[in-house]
């Protein structure tokens, strides 16, 4: 693009967000950096229906940094509960954390310290130094890709670290120029609007595209050819047991899950490999009075989680083999009153609030 080009495509996008984009959503009309940064870690592989939910109840409670910083890992876990990607809800409240330790309180202004803060990556930083201080800095999320390499006919392909790095600097070019506090947040909510109602990624509305005269994608009659990705992340499966230990009172056994791993930092039923693992650390008798539950798929981005239930009725005051309830696998007994305020696997609150009728147990030498 020449330079005349580059100044009009932004001011394209300036001009089009005033009018025809995304303007009445919670997160927005709002220079609050800790309001934007949580609005910008949930909305990372996430819908914003789903977003809309989870985004003011976080905010009732949490409705400053330091809030979040001083609260325990446990609530903060419990109001992302059903949210997915539980590494965002930690690094979220080491991120408040940090914050407060070596800000003061105060979030960085430039996106190169805030890329500091734990888990906040170039984009991300760069979301909220646009939205906030009006700092002159790309964003490069997916819905942005799309856009810029259509609009650019950019056609490397962005598996490769270089080819990526490219479409960061030709990102910095198309940037505004003038008027920055103003023009910064327009430019970049636009571009994110732009990407998730009319530059989709199958059947753009090119028609309502305010850039269709720059679009090189489109004069080449096919603009759903960009991106270029080849390397795409392979679908896996898993198979896990699930133990179900429950006393008389409905009170069921629950252990929080190492961290890093599947629903790390979470507490969850007693997880195996396989049933037969879940079989050997039971002792006989109990063993022989495991109930079988339905077996469901709950699926993942990448993965399909093959889950085998086991329902156990425990005596009052029976514990649990000590290979089962050890410092590697700490655990407690909570009644179901106690489940809307821990962190839970999303499908494991499914699973505990469809069944959680107590389980008749009888007194035996197990």
């Amino acid at each position: 693009m020449t330079q005349e080009a580059l100044s009009g495509f932004a001011a394209d996008i300036v001009r089009w967000q005033t009018a025809h984009g995304r303007n009445s959503l919670p997160w927005q009309n709002t220079r609050d950096p800790y309001r934007v940064w949580l609005s910008e870690i949930m909305l990372q592989q996430t819908q914003v229906a789903t977003v809309l939910d989870y985004y003011p109840r976080f905010l009732q409670r949490f409705p400053s940094v330091e809030q979040l910083a001083e609260a325990d890992q446990d609530e903060v876990l419990a109001l992302w509960s059903g949210l997915g990607y539980y590494s965002r809800a930690r690094n979220l409240h080491r991120g408040a954390q940090a914050v407060m330790a070596l800000h003061a309180g105060q979030f960085p202004r430039t996106a190169e310290q805030l890329q500091t803060l734990p888990g906040i990556g170039r984009s991300t930083a760069a979301a909220i130094a646009s939205f906030c201080f009006g700092e002159r800095v790309a964003i490069l999320d997916g819905n942005v890709k799309r856009v810029l390499t259509r609009v650019l006919g950019f056609s490397d392909d962005l598996a490769q670290s270089a080819h990526e790095r490219a479409l960061w600097s030709r990102a910095t070019e198309l940037l505004p120029n003038n008027h920055l506090a103003d023009t910064m947040p327009r430019y970049t909510q636009g571009l994110m609007d732009l990407g998730a109602t009319i530059c989709r990624g199958r059947q753009p509305q090119c028609l309502l595209c305010p850039v269709q005269a720059r679009c090189r994608g489109l004069a080449s009659g096919e603009p759903e050819r960009y991106p270029v990705k080849t390397r795409k992340l392979k679908r896996s499966a898993q198979a896990l047991s699930l133990l179900w230990a429950q006393r008389p009172d409905g009170s069921v056994w629950l252990e929080k899950r190492p961290s890093p791993g599947i629903w790390g930092g979470l507490y969850c039923l007693p997880v195996f490999e396989s049933d037969e693992a879940l079989k050997t650390l039971l002792p006989p008798g109990l063993r022989a009075r495991l109930e079988p539950l339905p077996g469901f798929v709950h699926v993942l981005t990448h993965k399909d989680l093959h889950l085998s239930p086991w329902r156990a009725g425990f005596r009052a005051s029976q514990t649990l083999p000590k290979a089962m309830a050890s410092a590697q696998r700490p655990g407690a007994w909570f009644g179901s009153a106690a489940w809307p305020g821990l962190g839970l696997p999303a499908p494991i609150r499914k699973l505990l609030e469809s069944s959680s009728s107590p389980v008749a147990t009888s007194v035996s030498s197990y």
